[in-house]
C-alpha cells in the first residue's frame, strides 16, 4: 500500500498481487460450481444490468420467464444508466446500449434503436414544426440527462453536425420527460424504444427524421470464461431471442 496523510492506495506491486488473487478466487469458484454440478444445471443467483427504463420494459418480463422456467435460480436485477463494470461489480450478464470497445467481455448483438426528436401533435399545432436542426433553436426543449448550458444534439453525418441549445426543462428521468412532451410542454430527444409507444398511439410525432443518426446497437454481455454457469449461458440465450423477437417487432418505428 501507499500510504498518505490523506489516501491510502495500491501500489504496482499491489495491483498485481490483487489481479492474481482474483483469478485464483475466480478458479476456485469455478471449481466448486462444477462439483456443484452448476455448470450443467442452472442455479444460484443470477445478477443482470440494464438501463434503467429498458431493464423496466424489457429486460424484467423476460427475467420473470427465465425464473419460472428454471426454480433452482434467484434472481437480481439492477437498473442502471451507467456502464457497469461486471467482474468488479459482480454481474453475470449486462445489457449495453452502446458501441462496444474492445475488451474481454463476450458479446451478442440483439437489436439496435435510434435517437429520434419528437412533439405533441398539439405543441407542433401551437408553435409550427421545425424543419431543419438549427430551427429547434426557436423552441421550447426538453432535455433528459445531459447539462442545462452548453448542450448540443448532434444529427446526421456521423454526428459531426451540432446544433448548440439551451432546455427549457432538463429532468433526469426518460419518463418525466416522455411524459412532459406528451403534455404539449416542449421538443424532446430520446431513444426509440422509449416513445415507440407513444408514437404508436399517436401522443408523439417524430420530427427531423431526415437528419437522425445512425442506430445504436443494443448487445447482450458476460464476462466468459472457461466455464461458464449453466445460468448465464440459459438466461444469455434466452435474453438474446426475445431482444430480437422485440428488435424485429418495431424498437424503431417506420411511421413518421
Amino acid at each position: 500500500m501507499i500510504r498518505t496523510t490523506r489516501t491510502v492506495a495500491l501500489s504496482a506491486v499491489g495491483e498485481r498481487y490483487l489481479e492474481d488473487c482474483r483469478r485464483i478466487l475466480e478458479q476456485v469458484h469455478e471449481a466448486e460450481a462444477a462439483a456443484a454440478g452448476s455448470h450443467s444445471v442452472p442455479s444460484g443467483e443470477l445478477t443482470v444490468t440494464a438501463p434503467v427504463t429498458f431493464g423496466r420494459l424489457h429486460v424484467a418480463p423476460l427475467f420473470r420467464a427465465f425464473l419460472s422456467a428454471h426454480p433452482m435460480v434467484t434472481g437480481r436485477l439492477l437498473l442502471l444508466d451507467r456502464v457497469v463494470h461486471l467482474i468488479e461489480e459482480g454481474m453475470d450478464v449486462g445489457v449495453r446500449i452502446s458501441h462496444l470497445p474492445d475488451s474481454g467481455l463476450i458479446a451478442r448483438r440483439v437489436g439496435q434503436v435510434s435517437p429520434m426528436v419528437v412533439a405533441a401533435p398539439a405543441y407542433l399545432a401551437q408553435h409550427g414544426t421545425p424543419m431543419t436542426p438549427e430551427a429547434l433553436i426557436e423552441h421550447t426543449l426538453i432535455a433528459q440527462g445531459e447539462p442545462l448550458h452548453g448542450m448540443a444534439w448532434r444529427f446526421t453525418e456521423q454526428g459531426r453536425r451540432s446544433v448548440a441549445l439551451t432546455p427549457r426543462f432538463l429532468v433526469n428521468d426518460v419518463q418525466a420527460a416522455r411524459e412532459m412532451a406528451i403534455a404539449g410542454f416542449g421538443i424532446t430527444r430520446l431513444l426509440s424504444y422509449q416513445v415507440s409507444q407513444a408514437l404508436d398511439e399517436g401522443a408523439l410525432v417524430r420530427i427531423l427524421q431526415p437528419f437522425e443518426t445512425a442506430p445504436i446497437p443494443i448487445h447482450l454481455v458476460h464476462a466468459g470464461g472457461r466455464r461458464v454457469p449453466a445460468k448465464t449461458r440459459a438466461f444469455f440465450d434466452l435474453a438474446a431471442e426475445r431482444l430480437r423477437d422485440l428488435d424485429r417487432n418495431g424498437w424503431i418505428p417506420s411511421t413518421s
